[in-house]
């Protein structure tokens, strides 16, 4: 990168992004929930009508504000009702934030730190992955971020505003996190001013005004019971584990470890606060104390959310830009002679890396070879699904043999060429995920849920009702279509097994749960596959 001048790396940037993040947002299905139902509620705003009312299944939807939504909802105005529209606002996101993060990176230290900076978050496995998906939190990070960046410049309306738009993305938590981080830094300076009364009133309201754009509105034509439901569903979600999502206290911690490889070994050198960087509170912002800033609002995320009963991968994702700064910190720190390098950096890069390339080279050649795993499985449907028909080429495991290869090379070249090594490192990292996104995904999808998604893709446009029995799924919602006026007996499983239906009625499990629907006498079946059983109503 020394032969690019440093103006041309944000075209650099640009390009890099829309090469990696925007093919084949399409070529997977939504998965089952998260990306299903918030891509779900988009659509179900376009088929109403309703931009200002959340829902899910044409009824209130409480868990989530709409900001998000009405960037999905847009998408899918440009290309259509379909994956590629759901997931286009994150790889939107995406390439901006490479672009922020190189400017902030800029401006603290210089254009080669921005551009480590945004290498390294497009290099970074789940960082990499979420850019492609369907899922609220790339959004909402970025807000979040440029929150506590506003904070830690003492700009209190831009600060209001993206605290606001958090909170418009994802609810209360958006103003929690910069919130909390400003609690700490302004403890961790015995509470000397940091900010004016002016500031904090100003940030306060630009905030509560961004958010009331909404909530004021719902409130004003529906009344409180909607923002009841939203609170204590908030409450709900922190004190109580969702069914399937509760995981023990250390949990995010391996999230972060494992999927923000490489930049999470790069980062753990320089997680504890530096008290050195405890000077004047309202100095002018540099690389130092804004790695204070960094510091204090990872651990934030990672206390918070393992405090959280309801553990989900993406739930610490907030982590991830913190992380990404102080493994650029790390490495340049290196770069400019200030550090030495630690041989239990290069050690850590090496076992994790491992583990990841052995791991994305296994997955390909045990999906090629399920007839003999099968047998050695004990649970029913993992086992069934094993037996969907996929379709493998035979070359896909190479991805992970390759990168794993490139991995090692360019680990052991950190020390003693360090910029270009961490390049290739980042790079790798980003060529492989590519490849493998297009390619093993696919695959993997269709194991998990493709039979079923078929199904009720082939019954879009009937005058049907298509449901799920005995477990929860937003599945037939968005790919059967569903249109309203919806029947609200449809909620209750027993009209669905005995009540007097008025359309023809399909109904669908899980192979482990099927054993009671299978002796109904309301039910015929009509097929088993992959995993699900598929019935008829009588």
């Amino acid at each position: 990168m020394q032969k690019i001048d440093p103006k041309y790396y944000p075209i650099l940037l640009l390009a890099l992004g829309c090469f990696f993040y925007f093919p084949f947002l399409g070529r997977v299905h939504l998965f089952d929930w998260d990306e299903i139902n918030f891509a779900e509620s988009a659509r179900e705003m376009l088929v109403s009508g309703n931009y200002t009312r959340v829902q899910i299944n044409f009824k209130p939807f409480w868990e989530k504000p709409p900001l998000f939504f009405w960037l999905q909802a847009t998408a899918m105005h440009l290309f259509g009702v379909g994956e590629y529209a759901a997931r286009f606002p994150n790889a939107v996101m995406g390439v901006i934030t490479l672009l922020t993060i190189f400017f902030i990176g800029r401006r603290l230290v210089d254009a080669r730190f921005g551009l480590l900076w945004a290498l390294g978050y497009l290099g970074a496995v789940t960082p990499h992955f979420y850019f492609k998906t369907a899922i609220i939190d790339p959004t909402f990070n970025y807000f979040i971020f440029l929150g506590v960046w506003f904070l830690s410049q003492r700009k209190a309306w831009q600060a209001g505003l993206f605290i606001g738009l958090a909170i418009l993305t994802k609810g209360p938590v958006g103003a929690l996190l910069p919130g909390l981080t400003f609690l700490l830094f302004w403890g961790l300076h015995r509470f000397k001013p940091v900010l004016s009364i002016g500031q904090m009133v100003t940030i306060v309201l630009v905030a509560f005004g961004v958010a009331s754009f909404w909530f004021g509105l719902e409130v004003m034509q529906h009344g409180w019971w909607f923002m009841n439901e939203f609170i204590a569903y908030q409450i709900k979600l922190f004190s109580t584990p969702d069914a399937g999502h509760a995981q023990p206290f250390y949990y995010h911690f391996v999230v972060v470890l494992l999927g923000c490889f490489p930049l999470s070994i790069l980062a753990i050198r320089f997680l504890v606060p530096k008290t050195s960087a405890l000077t004047n509170p309202q100095a002018a912002v540099n690389s130092e104390s804004f790695r204070l800033w960094m510091t204090l609002l990872f651990w934030v995320v990672m206390i918070l959310f393992s405090i959280v009963k309801t553990k989900i991968v993406h739930y610490s994702s907030m982590a991830w830009l913190p992380v990404s700064y102080l493994a650029t910190y790390h490495l340049y720190q290196y770069l400019t002679n200030r550090i030495r390098w630690s041989r239990w950096t290069t050690v850590g890069l090496l076992v994790i890396g491992c583990i990841l390339g052995l791991a994305l080279t296994l997955a390909p050649i045990v999906g090629m070879h399920t007839d003999a795993i099968i047998p050695y499985i004990k649970d029913p449907f993992a086992a069934a699904n094993l037996q969907a028909k996929m379709n493998w080429q035979g070359w896909e495991w190479l991805i992970g043999a390759v990168w794993l290869l490139a991995l090692i090379t360019f680990i052991v070249r950190l020390r003693r060429h360090t910029q270009s090594a961490a390049i290739g490192l980042f790079l790798s990292t980003a060529v492989c995920l590519w490849f493998y996104l297009a390619s093993v995904v696919p695959n993997i999808e269709e194991f998990v849920q493709g039979t079923v998604i078929r199904f009720y893709e082939s019954k879009q446009g009937q005058d049907v009702y298509v449901e799920p029995i005995g477990y929860k799924s937003y599945a037939q919602l968005f790919y059967f279509r569903k249109q309203p006026p919806v029947n609200p007996k449809t909620d209750d499983e027993d009209y669905l097994l005995n009540g007097p239906v008025d359309k023809p009625t399909f109904l669908i499990t899980r192979l482990d749960r099927a054993k009671d629907f299978r002796q109904h006498p309301n039910l015929e079946i009509i097929k088993e596959e992959n995993g699900f059983v598929f019935f008829r109503r009588k």
